[in-house]
């Protein structure tokens, strides 16, 4: 995600068009660090949200309003003193930097007219709103910033406003090819990295996005571009600029699955490819607010799940242990033929020991009659000696048949945790993961209070249209795997999963038609790829078969089934189609 100069500019342009003529009528600060200003101009009324947190610097234009503290703090008082009813004569942005600057008039207690400067800084961790007179003189500052917290500058009342040198970046606005590529070339970055170190405004983002359009590899080393691929990639930024000074914006953002990944003002064809989904905006507020209110969602859903997935992460390491212990303790009881053969040969030839010796050579007749060496108890007659082995050969066999049961039932467990596992990747709504954790009690892995009633859990699958209209079902979890298979599908609806890994049922219905198109096979399979463990990869095979030749295991864990004679198909992990 990339606040930067360009999404800023944006900004401005909105800001510009509808506060720019409008007057204050109330600024509340709902948090540390947050402003919120109604404004009404042309007869409606706006809301302005600007935060200048360290961890979530933000400005958009917004319908929503936060309650407001019951004791204002002094900074909000002073805003209040000189601009509460001001009026916004201009709104721009400092050349192409992440700093937005709003003009205002005002009349003072005299009942003269004065003007007033609110900067507003989104630096990250040095994010600001700075408050001063139409000199650039300091009047105060949402936070302050002493020289012994600073020492580029200090941002106290009676200080004047500038950005320090430091900070400054060479602008793109008004630069020569000659200068640009001299820039480029002064430090030994990658071609990227010295894009956005060097200029202002430019992102890691939209420094990529640049040379993707330039057709240029970002790795490359500046020292290494020929004069005609610095003068085609100047060209490219002329391009990016001539939109950004024509306001030709495109606010949007890139989902990947229900995470929204990055957003821009500019189309990102760094993106384009099936494993992502591209939203357009016609406002870069309500982009930015559908961004954040989108990443909140998701990191509040993992944070929701991150108890189980310890859970399951736990148990599933001790099953992992536990496998390789039953494995190796298999491989050595698997030895046991040994000592069969030594008993065998002991009844054999064991009339010719005298008594006392401490091994035996015999021919083994298993073996081509290759000579082979007994080791042998001397208190021991051989006949004993071979008892000894038989007994050993006994247990052992036991041994290996209970281990083979044992190893069996831990792989299945181990499978039954991966598939809870990716469904907790796939899972984020209450109900879903409400239903992950019944079955995690159902199971054993989380202990079971006695005094607790086991309630019931209603949660939906995901349900999707395909391109031709039909309706795609996929789980969540284990138990709507089960009920989507055995419930909700008819014997003639498809059925697909990816092949040989954890992931979701996939239902495509068929509407009892004989003849499906060729594209709603490849976009349930898409479906069945993406909700698996394989979600990143580029290819994925998925089985599908009709749901008829579907067959539960008996006594298995809830989602896991049998089937032969399937169709398999290769394909891209996406979910872009509609959902219902």
């Amino acid at each position: 995600m990339a606040f930067d100069g360009i999404v800023i500019s944006n900004l401005s342009y909105e800001l510009h068009s509808n506060l720019v003529g409008g007057r204050i009528s109330k600024i509340s600060m709902p948090e540390e660090n947050e402003l919120i200003f109604t404004i009404k101009n042309n007869a409606k009324t706006y809301r302005l949200f600007i935060s200048a947190s360290a961890s979530l610097p933000l400005i958009y234009l917004t319908d929503i309003n936060k309650p407001a503290p019951k004791v204002a703090p002094a900074f909000l008082m002073l805003l209040r003193k000189y601009i509460g009813s001001a009026k916004i004569t201009n709104i721009f942005q400092v050349g192409l930097e992440r700093i937005l600057c709003f003009e205002l008039e005002h009349l003072n207690e005299l009942g003269d007219l004065s003007r007033k400067k609110m900067y507003v800084e989104i630096m990250g961790k040095h994010s600001n709103i700075i408050f001063t007179d139409e000199n650039n003189k300091i009047i105060d500052s949402i936070k302050r910033i002493s020289a012994n917290m600073s020492s580029l500058r200090e941002v106290l009342p009676g200080r004047e406003y500038f950005l320090p040198k430091e900070l400054q970046k060479k602008e793109l606005l008004n630069i020569e090819l000659k200068e640009f590529t001299e820039i480029l070339k002064s430090k030994e970055y990658t071609l990227s990295k010295s894009i956005y170190m060097n200029f202002a405004g430019i992102s890691p983002l939209i420094a990529e996005e640049i040379i993707i359009r330039a057709s240029l590899s970002s790795q490359s080393s500046c020292v290494s571009l020929s004069e005609l691929e610095y003068t085609h990639l100047f060209h490219t930024i002329e391009n990016l600029l001539e939109d950004i000074n024509t306001h030709n914006f495109n606010p949007n953002i890139i989902y990947k699955g229900e995470e929204a990944l990055e957003f821009s003002s500019i189309k990102l064809f760094s993106y384009k490819n099936e494993s992502y989904n591209e939203v357009d905006y016609t406002s870069v507020s309500k982009m930015l607010y559908d961004y954040y209110y989108a990443r909140e969602v998701f990191l509040l859903n993992r944070q929701k799940s991150f108890d189980l997935r310890k859970i399951v992460n736990t148990a599933l390491e001790r099953a992992s242990k536990k496998y390789d212990l039953q494995e190796k303790q298999l491989q050595d009881a698997d030895k046991k033929d040994i000592y069969r053969v030594y008993g065998d040969l002991l009844n054999t030839y064991g009339y010719s020991l005298k008594g006392g010796e401490s091994s035996f050579t015999a021919e083994n007749f298993y073996d081509d009659n290759k000579e082979i060496t007994i080791p042998l108890d001397k208190n021991k007659s051989a006949k004993e000696n071979a008892k000894k082995y038989y007994d050993r050969y006994a247990k052992l066999s036991r041994t290996t048949k209970a281990l083979s049961e044992e190893i069996l039932k831990t792989k299945s467990d181990i499978e039954h945790l991966q598939s809870i596992q990716t469904a907790l990747e796939v899972s984020s709504d209450d109900e879903s993961l409400s239903q992950i954790r019944q079955e995690l009690v159902d199971f054993g892995y989380i202990k079971k209070h006695s005094s607790s009633k086991k309630q019931k859990i209603t949660s939906h699958p995901y349900h999707y249209i395909s391109s031709d209209g039909y309706d795609i079902y996929v789980g969540k979890n284990n138990y709507q795997n089960e009920e989507l298979t055995f419930k909700v599908a008819t014997g003639n609806d498809w059925w697909f999963h990816a092949k040989g890994i954890p992931g979701s049922h996939v239902i495509l219905k068929s509407n009892n038609e004989e003849e499906l198109p060729d594209r709603v096979y490849e976009e349930a399979a898409s479906l069945a790829a993406f909700y698996s463990k394989a979600k990143d990869a580029d290819k994925v095979e998925v089985d599908y078969i009709q749901k008829k030749n579907i067959k539960k295991v008996a006594g298995a864990a809830p989602g896991f089934v049998i089937y032969h004679s399937n169709w398999s198909i290769v394909v891209t992990p996406r979910a872009d189609l509609q959902q219902k």
